[in-house]
């Protein structure tokens, strides 16, 4: 078992790299949640099955999984996937898992936030959430990683870095006193700034409308580059998006990064807003520990979930004529990676997609 650090990752020259920064592997977890996941979780299943495989043609993959599961997830899987026994509550290791930091000497420690399934009683998803607590601690073991334990309520998808001193967040998400009641802003920054090494943090107002984790940023918006944001948009003004985005998009004009840079923002159209149907809520189990979920709901889609590997990106697609041209501006931020589109419905019925079920473990010299 690797010794938890005493210090903090700022004091010990940690940070965290940006997403686009080189990796070593991906990490996910395997669905069964079976409020969550319609049908058993067979549909999700095979549908993060395909993400694995996407991610696999670029970086190593590691899928934890249920003991109830391991049989069925490692035939479903392909062989150069590893399959390792991990339980969990659900399959969101964006915010459930660590978050990586790497030190001076290349070395990889992990970031284990507090998590409470998104607002514990006021407001969370589901309960209890004890077994997804422990998920960065075991990850950070099979890793070889030292883990840093964070004294703060947080997931991993309510925040981007550019791995150059700059964080952005949302008010709606790391204000909500469902997260941190008895911190403000300040005292959120500086716990930020202490874990995650960081100078600055750029504040946006909400995220994607009826998006179930009060408001993540990673549906919102994400770094391309340093100096550059990519931002969910729509252009009808009757959409309750439109508000939100067009907010965004004035305060990232005008904001510059920890290095001094004026933020180029990239506006990316969302697809035509679509709802959860009759038929796909009717597979789900019904329960009194998690929140309902009812056909016609707004589903959060945006193009901006999507996973960054060495030489890819794997995004969603939504059976929307959108899903072209939303390739074809990837292919344009990141040049020289292969844009990899994979059918995601079923993940974004659980309320996410590709980002939120997938976490990067970033080049590190700490494993044989």
């Amino acid at each position: 078992m690797t010794a938890t650090p005493v210090n903090t990752p700022r004091l010990d020259g940690y940070r965290m790299p940006a997403e686009f920064e080189a990796h070593r592997g991906c990490w996910m977890l395997w669905p069964k949640r079976g409020d969550t996941w319609r049908l058993g979780a067979k549909p999700a299943q095979a549908a993060f099955a395909e993400v694995a495989r996407a991610i696999r043609q670029f970086e190593p993959v590691t899928v934890g999984v249920d003991r109830d599961q391991w049989e069925n997830a490692r035939a479903v899987l392909p062989d150069e996937i590893r399959v390792v026994e991990i339980s969990s509550d659900d399959a969101w290791i964006r915010d459930t898992g660590p978050t990586f930091v790497v030190g001076p000497d290349h070395r990889l420690r992990g970031v284990d936030w507090q998590f409470n399934a998104w607002g514990g009683l006021n407001g969370g998803l589901y309960f209890p959430w004890s077994r997804d607590s422990l998920v960065a601690g075991k990850v950070l073991a099979i890793e070889g990683a030292g883990r840093y334990r964070a004294p703060l309520v947080m997931e991993g998808g309510s925040f981007h870095v550019d791995g150059q001193g700059t964080l952005i967040t949302t008010k709606e998400c790391l204000l909500n006193p469902n997260r941190n009641p008895g911190l403000d802003r300040l005292q959120i920054e500086a716990c930020l700034k202490d874990y995650l090494n960081i100078e600055k943090v750029i504040w946006i107002d909400k995220g994607v409308y009826q998006d179930e984790t009060d408001g993540h940023v990673d549906n919102l918006c994400c770094f391309t580059a340093p100096g550059e944001v990519l931002l969910t948009w729509t252009d009808d003004p009757g959409d309750p998006q439109y508000e939100r985005s067009r907010k965004a998009f004035d305060l990232l004009s005008t904001a510059t990064d920890a290095r001094g840079r004026r933020l180029t923002v990239h506006r990316i159209h969302q697809p035509e807003p679509m709802a959860a149907t009759p038929d796909e809520c009717r597979g789900l189990d019904v329960s009194e520990t998690a929140k309902p979920r009812r056909a016609g709901d707004r589903l959060a889609a945006s193009y901006v979930n999507f996973y960054i590997a060495n030489g890819g990106i794997v995004m969603p697609l939504f059976d929307d004529p959108r899903d072209r041209d939303a390739a074809d501006l990837l292919a344009r931020l990141f040049p020289g990676r292969n844009i990899v589109g994979v059918k995601s419905r079923e993940i974004l019925l659980g309320g996410g997609n590709i980002h939120c079920i997938t976490q990067q473990v970033p080049s590190g010299g700490n494993r044989p």
